[in-house]
Order: C-alpha cells, then sequence, then structure tokens
C-alpha cells in the first residue's frame, strides 16, 4: 500500500506518519510540494506519488485567527479539501481527513451523533463544515473523522499551555461551563491506521462504504476539569516537571471572551465507529497519563 500524507508536521500527522508504518510506504511530500493554501498544486502531487490511500491530517487551525481570515482558512480545509477528493476519485485512492466538533453549535444537552444537524458558531468550524461537504459531494471512497479537544507531547495544545503557564504563575483561571473530551494525537492515529486497513480490506473485498465517524477520548470532562488533572497526574509522575500553580478557578466562558465562540457542548458519540471498526477510544484520563509520561526530559 502506498499512503500520501498531508500535515505530517502537525500534532495528529507526527503521530500518523508512525502509526501508518506498518501498513505500507508512507509518502511525506516536502511543505513546498505539498501546500492546502495553493489548491491548485495538489491533483499534480498525487498523480505523481499513485496513492492507494491518502491521509489528509493538514488544516488551517487558528480557530481565532480565522474570524479575521476566513478566506484563508475556506482554502486551506475546503477548497484544498476538494482538490484532493476529485484527485482521489480520479486515482481511486481512499480518503481519509479529520473535521472537527466545531461543526456543532453545542446547544444539544447530550452528545452529538454523526447526523444531528449541523450549525457552526464560527469561521473555522464554517470551513471544516465546508470540507466535510466538498468530499461527500466528490464521489471518492472516504472516511472523515471528527474529533475534538485534540493535544498532543509537542505543538501548540492546551496540555502544553497549562504547563507552561502553571509553572509560572500561582493562581490561573480556566473555563468550566464548556464540556468535551480531551484526545491525545497519538490514539486519533493509531485509531485511523486502524480504520484504514479496515477499510482497505473492504475494498479489496468490493464492500466498502465511506462514512463519517466520530473519534475523541472517552469520557467527558470541561476544561476545568481537564486542567485539575493535568495538574493531579503532574505532581504525581512527573515532579521533574515542575509547578507553581496553586489554584485553579472555574470561570464561565463569558469571563474569558475570545475572537471565536466556541460550543458548550462538544461531546462526541462514538457508537459508529465502534459497530463499524471495533474501535472504543481509551479514557481521557489514562491516555493523559501516557502522553505525560512521554514528555521526555521537560516541557517542549
Amino acid at each position: 500500500m502506498r499512503i500520501l500524507l498531508t500535515g505530517a508536521s502537525g500534532q495528529v500527522g507526527w503521530e500518523l506518519a508512525r502509526s501508518l508504518m506498518p501498513l505500507g510506504e508512507v509518502i511525506v511530500p516536502a511543505r513546498e510540494r505539498c501546500d492546502l493554501a495553493r489548491p491548485e498544486t495538489l491533483a499534480a502531487l498525487v498523480a505523481e506519488t499513485g496513492p492507494t490511500a491518502i491521509v489528509n491530517a493538514a488544516a488551517y487551525t487558528a480557530v481565532d485567527r480565522a474570524e479575521s481570515e476566513e478566506a484563508l482558512a475556506r482554502r486551506i480545509n475546503a477548497e484544498a479539501v476538494a482538490e484532493l477528493a476529485a484527485a482521489a476519485r480520479r486515482a481511486g485512492a481512499l480518503l481519509v481527513h479529520y473535521s472537527t466538533d466545531y461543526v456543532f453549535d453545542g446547544s444539544k444537552p447530550a452528545a452529538y451523533v454523526e447526523d444531528d444537524p449541523v450549525a457552526p458558531l464560527n469561521a473555522y468550524g464554517r470551513s471544516k463544515l465546508a470540507g466535510e461537504q466538498a468530499i461527500a459531494a466528490s464521489g471518492c471512497d472516504h472516511l472523515i473523522f471528527r474529533t475534538t479537544w485534540v493535544y498532543a507531547a509537542r505543538g501548540a495544545n492546551f496540555l502544553l499551555t497549562m504547563l507552561r503557564l502553571g509553572a509560572e504563575r500561582d493562581v490561573l483561571r480556566v473555563v468550566a461551563d464548556q464540556f468535551g473530551a480531551p484526545t491525545w494525537a497519538r490514539n486519533i492515529a493509531d485509531a485511523s491506521a486502524l480504520a484504514l486497513a479496515q477499510a482497505v480490506r473492504e475494498r479489496a473485498a468490493g464492500h466498502f462504504r465511506s462514512g463519517l465517524f466520530h473519534l475523541a477520548g472517552g469520557g467527558e470532562t470541561s476544561w476545568h476539569g481537564f486542567a485539575e488533572e493535568i495538574f493531579a497526574q503532574v505532581r504525581a509522575r512527573r515532579p521533574d516537571l515542575a509547578l507553581r500553580v496553586g489554584a485553579v478557578e472555574a470561570i464561565p466562558s463569558t469571563a474569558y471572551p475570545t475572537p471565536a465562540a466556541r460550543p458548550l457542548n462538544s461531546r462526541l458519540d462514538q457508537r459508529a465507529v465502534a459497530e463499524r471498526f471495533g474501535i472504543v477510544m481509551p479514557c481521557w484520563r489514562a491516555a493523559l497519563g501516557r502522553c505525560l509520561d512521554e514528555l521526555g526530559g521537560g516541557r517542549r
């Protein structure tokens, strides 16, 4: 199998580059050869590499900046995705793509299922929804995974921000009325590899079905709960990661205004991915512990 991986320098992409290796040849093009800000270049890339599967982990993810750069966010998250989907169809390749809980407005009182009505609150969510719709309209074989609250041992994310601020400040104030599931990028990558392997077998047997699935850490918490768990686990597991913080105050979203509105409910029902692929994502607390164990000698 030949797998074309985009976005390999990102949180999920870096993990995918490792998780996909047992499946075959993983092609990781240089940035100048694979720039989603230039959608017109992608068809040639797919034609040249001739992949069995395209795994698109590249995205515009600056949620707040997207409010003032919506055209760029749409070019990367929707127009480029449409080009990849069209190229995948021409090449007979399977497209694996990642989307977000931000396609929902967060008003549902329960966890969202895949066919719940979408209503993005911000420009980033609108651009990701447009990417989903472009893939569905292309007619290519595809798997779309919506995920949420992604973190890793590298990059820019909530975990590393808390570790940095926790070493600098005595008190932190963290939003407590937004709920979801922290999701370790490693778990997304491993689950993607399992799903891709099954999808390739299904295609070979002639009974593959394209689909949209929710994929997130098991359980749920608030950002405040996530922060408290980070500090509790660091003190228990990683005393080398010095902490100064003594208190984490719970605040409402209204006390921490941001350019982009966030959904209050980001919980994603994962029964569909379990039924189709047998994937059960680990509890978010357990995954956090494993990630902290792998942070190395300190924060990155």
